[in-house]
């Protein structure tokens, strides 16, 4: 209708229209405004234990977890340093009492020191020292030694490592023999022997005699035999007459078997028989017996070990002893072999051995006497008749007396009964002179 718009109104929201202010700025969006602090009744203060038993709300949630995770792991291993600290220090006054108490056993036990033999003196403070299972060294002597008790061939104590002389053995008596020596005297006499009363009278005279009465000696101008040796078959009675010789004697009296002389390193043996003699000098009067002499004084050879070797030195050094540079004054010696064939003849010369004494078998007066001897405790029968054995053409030692009479006392004891027959013997006898003749050479002892 023509009708326009009103002057008084603007147009708005069509595009390509201006703003009469020529302006390009956007309309602002529109904010609500903010709510009220607080709605209803104004909110008091909280006060006491409830603010604090209150927890604040923390965030975010996730990230803080992860680094309490993390914070309990390090205290975790600082609580595992700090009880592995304290264990540590807990234990170390255990370990030092520990350590000082293995050191008080280690003092109270002491270190080994070995055991060797002065050779020469250098000067005061070194010495020149050997053992018996090494060679010879140049040793240092400690300051607390005892230097005026040094002497070469002395017994010393040395280090075990160091070898320094650390001290003096003051009782250098070798142990072994210090056994040898007899305590104790045998029960043996003479009285036991049946028979053998040449042998008798000649060991008195080559032996006791000397030392009993030496004047007698002197008076008649001779010196008194150094020693015997006893010979013959086993059984014969030489280590019983040896027995009733120590048990007779008022002096001192060693007893050796040949086999004991025998040492297994290079020199004991002959050290050992040096020192059996010097021991038998030091109780003089005394009297050396050697059983089975033969096992070391057989005949000298070419020897093709070493063993053989060192038994022909101990040989050599016994030979020595008997004979030698050095008197041997109130030491008797008396050996016994039943092998005197084997033995060296320089072991057997006049001047180291100068009396032989045959053991033979026995005859019938000994028989008799030496059956006499031991059935006098036994409870013989009526029938029993001594005679028979004695008149027997048997070869019996004394032993084999001993024997019957022991093997007859044993028969009637397993039949319970208290005397001995006539029939007992006789088994004996059969039973003894099979045991002999088995497994033995004949011709052996001829």
């Amino acid at each position: 209708m023509g009708q326009g718009t009103p002057g008084g109104m603007n147009r708005k929201g069509f595009p390509g229209d201006r703003k009469p202010d020529g302006s390009d700025k956007k309309d602002k969006k529109f904010e609500p405004a903010a709510p009220p602090a607080r709605v209803g009744r104004k909110q008091r203060k909280q006060k006491g234990s409830e603010a604090a038993a209150r927890l604040p709300t923390v965030t975010p949630l996730t990230k803080c977890k992860l680094r309490l995770l993390k914070l309990e792991r390090i205290k975790d291993y600082l609580l595992m340093e700090e009880e592995f600290v304290a264990n540590q220090e807990r234990l170390k006054p255990q370990e030092e009492k520990a350590e000082e108490d293995r050191s008080k056993v280690d003092d109270l036990r002491g270190s080994p020191m070995s055991v060797g033999n002065l050779e020469e003196l250098i000067d005061e403070n070194h010495a020149i020292v050997s053992s018996s299972v090494g060679p010879e060294y140049y040793v240092g002597i400690l300051s607390f030694v005892d230097k005026d008790q040094l002497e070469p061939g002395c017994a010393i104590l040395m280090h075990n490592k160091v070898l320094s002389v650390v001290g003096l053995l003051q009782d250098d008596v070798d142990p072994m023999v210090s056994v040898m020596k007899v305590e104790k005297a045998p029960l043996e006499s003479y009285a036991d022997i049946g028979g053998l009363d040449a042998q008798i009278q000649e060991i008195k005279e080559a032996v006791e005699l000397p030392l009993t009465h030496p004047e007698l000696y002197e008076d008649i101008g001779i010196k008194p035999p150094k020693g015997v040796i006893l010979y013959g078959e086993p059984g014969t009675g030489k280590t019983l007459l040896a027995k009733a010789v120590a048990n007779s004697t008022s002096a001192t009296f060693l007893r050796v078997v040949g086999s004991e002389l025998i040492q297994k390193y290079l020199g004991d043996g002959p050290k050992l028989v040096r020192e059996l003699f010097r021991v038998a000098d030091d109780l003089s009067p005394s009297i050396v017996f050697i059983d089975e002499i033969d096992a070391v004084g057989t005949k000298r050879y070419d020897a093709h070990s070493g063993g053989e070797r060192e038994i022909q030195r101990t040989m050599l050094e016994l030979l020595n002893q008997l004979d030698g540079f050095d008197s041997r004054g109130d030491v008797k010696v008396i050996l016994a072999t039943n092998r005197i064939e084997s033995l060296d003849p320089a072991l057997l010369r006049p001047g180291r051995i100068d009396r032989k004494i045959e053991f033979p078998l026995p005859d019938i007066k000994t028989r008799r006497r030496i059956f006499q001897i031991h059935t006098s405790r036994m409870t013989l029968a009526d029938d029993v008749n001594m005679e028979e054995f004695v008149m027997t053409k048997d070869e019996f030692s004394g032993a084999d007396i001993k024997a019957i009479c022991t093997e007859a006392g044993l028969l009637a004891l397993r039949e319970r009964r208290m005397k001995v027959t006539h029939a007992d013997f006789k088994k004996a006898k059969e039973k003894v002179m099979y045991k002999k003749k088995e497994g033995v050479p004949e011709g052996l002892y001829m």
